[in-house]
């Protein structure tokens, strides 16, 4: 019979890592004597990552006397303790490729279920002074499990653990682990675990996006993992587009119709994507790389961006003062998930100044279809002067027969006629979007100023809408993820502290910033950390896809090879280093 070997506890604290201070809790220590076990938590325990560890579905963490053996081996080494791969509970017996999820065990007085294997992460790493720790828990099937309460009791070392039921669909913690995060697991194995009510939402989330995109017959990338699910690029790298018309849409902002110098047809992109331009006004330095927003509709003959000249920006500018018809631009596929996703219900399309642009297509797909959707078109701008797409938004909204319009001037002109050119004054605020009756059950698709999205986002969540319907798209950087780590201030991109690097060059293209690369760093994530460039990971060892990214021209090579590849045109950028010139969408 299994048994109960070391019950081990630990309070977070902050350790020093890699020239970052981190908030973990993966240290725990044996105790003498029986501990109670409460519904999150065991008595003097704590975690220091709550996202990703601890809570109802995670509130014990179980590993086996025999991995412990099992990797003495393997690492050579003899120096481990209870409570070394940061578990609650070292066991002997309960091996991952026989407990099953759902499982219910005794132990002491307390009733234990299994929920989830482990999730890994860099801090195992940290504790087991092996980088690639993560990695290898889930490569060799020992990833150990954890265990939510059902009844509350006190536990303590040498307790037999007495199994009182099995899991429902027979699924083991190791096959669980496999099917999440290596390659080569069947639909049917994806209905079996959804089929599991004690496996942790989060992991029922992951599955079920997987399921979804095996129906759909996308095979590249694993969409229960990656952040982002963004379709493969029409093309790798950069294009040569033709500017063949420069239309002025407002006081500050040029449209550019963009055709196929080679004369091959482009490929229709979603509504809401953006391309990167390159562009070169001086041959001398690097280029600028500059995202911008699809505005026009799904064509294969053309593309349309439309561009707001900025003060001080040098891209906008150059553009803007530059580029005349008849010019060739260096253009990306396009890309991005801000993109209208299908349904029936009503949608809101919410946007101020440029901002309106990925809304516009969006404008543009639903009326190209004749939606039955109640559409809402909702804008706001200064005042006339920097009103865009004026004409051509209230003309798409007439080709809908539940379209509507309500426009915002915070700053009308003397000319501007309210209930003509606007149709109340101040700015779009969730007050405002209640009292015109649009429904909390629509899809909001938000584009704009970063306050005006974080503002209007947290408001309408506060008024009731689900947060899964509601999508934004920011310029710039998009926001970082790096789990545990006590953050210093944010500081802008910018060079190394120590440049000096010899490779090639590497582009953050939403950043604005290109820098050559020095084999010192191990990683692009390394490079982007030295250069506070916003990434996002957890893993750092190529298992999470946390921190996966588009690529946007040239190639890389793995220092180690991911457990599953990347998605096509995406990379794994903890563990990748660029063979040529680099321009990643960060």
């Amino acid at each position: 019979m299994a048994r109960l070997l070391s019950v081990n506890v630990g309070l977070p604290r902050d350790i020093e890592w890699e020239g970052k201070i981190v908030h973990t809790g993966i240290w725990k220590s044996p105790v003498q004597g029986r501990r109670f076990v409460r519904r999150i938590n065991i008595e003097g325990d704590g975690q220091g990552d709550l996202a990703g560890h601890g809570g109802e579905h995670r509130a014990v963490f179980v590993y086996q006397i025999d991995s412990y053996r099992y990797w003495e081996k393997q690492l050579g080494r003899s120096d481990f303790t209870f409570g070394q791969f940061g578990e609650n509970f070292t066991v002997d017996g309960l091996p991952d490729d026989e407990v099953c999820i759902g499982d219910r065990y005794r132990i002491g007085n307390a009733l234990f279920e299994v929920t989830q294997p482990r999730v890994t992460c860099y801090r195992v790493g940290i504790r087991m002074n092996e980088p690639r720790m993560a990695s290898l828990l889930v490569a060799h099937h020992r990833p150990g499990f954890y265990f939510r309460i059902l009844e509350e009791g006190d536990v303590g070392s040498e307790d037999q653990i007495v199994k009182v039921a099995d899991g429902p669909m027979h699924m083991t913690v190791a096959e669980a682990d496999a099917l999440l995060y290596l390659s080569g697991h069947s639909p049917d194995q994806l209905r079996r675990a959804l089929n599991i009510s004690a496996l942790s939402p989060g992991w029922q989330t992951s599955f079920r996006a997987m399921l979804e995109k095996e129906e759909v017959g996308l095979s590249t990338g694993n969409a229960g993992l990656a952040s982002t699910h963004e379709p493969p690029p029409a093309w790798p790298g950069f294009r040569q587009l033709r500017v063949s018309h420069i239309n002025h849409e407002s006081s500050s902002v040029l449209s550019f119709v963009l055709t196929p110098a080679d004369g091959q047809a482009l490929s229709p992109a979603l509504p809401g994507q953006f391309v990167v331009l390159r562009l070169h006004p001086n041959e001398s330095v690097s280029p600028l790389l500059r995202n911008y927003s699809l505005s026009g509709p799904q064509n294969a003959d053309y593309y349309r961006v439309s561009i707001k000249r900025e003060t001080n920006g040098a891209a906008s500018t150059y553009l803007h003062t530059q580029v005349q018809r008849d010019d060739v631009l260096d253009v990306s596929a396009p890309r991005g998930t801000f993109t209208l996703l299908a349904a029936d219900g009503p949608v809101v399309l919410l946007s101020a100044g440029v901002g309106a642009t990925p809304v516009l297509a969006m404008l543009h797909s639903l009326a190209a279809e004749s939606s039955q959707r109640e559409v809402w078109w909702l804008y706001g701008a200064r005042n006339s002067d920097d009103h865009p797409f004026d004409r051509e938004s209230r003309d798409l909204l007439q080709r809908l027969q539940h379209g509507r319009c309500h426009i915002r001037y915070s700053q009308p002109l003397p000319a501007d006629r309210l209930g003509a050119n606007f149709d109340a004054p101040g700015r779009l605020d969730v007050a405002a979007i209640e009292k015109l009756g649009v429904p909390r059950t629509a899809d909001f698709y938000l584009c704009g100023p970063t306050t005006f999205i974080s503002d209007l986002t947290a408001g309408l969540v506060a008024w009731g809408v689900d947060a899964a319907r509601v999508h934004a798209e920011t310029f710039g950087p998009a926001g970082s993820m790096t789990p545990g780590v006590v953050g210093a201030p944010a500081r802008p991109p910018h060079p190394p502290a120590a440049p000096g690097g010899l490779g090639p060059a590497v582009s953050f293209a939403r950043s604005g910033l290109t820098v050559a690369w020095d084999k010192k760093f191990q990683s692009l994530l390394e490079l982007a950390e030295a250069c506070d460039v916003p990434v996002r990971w957890a893993c750092r060892t190529g298992v999470c896809h946390t921190c996966e990214t588009s690529l946007i021209s040239g190639t890389v090579h793995y220092q180690f090879e991911p457990l599953q590849a990347a998605a096509d045109g995406q990379i794994l950028i903890c563990c990748c280093q660029p063979n040529d010139e680099l321009v990643v969408d960060l």
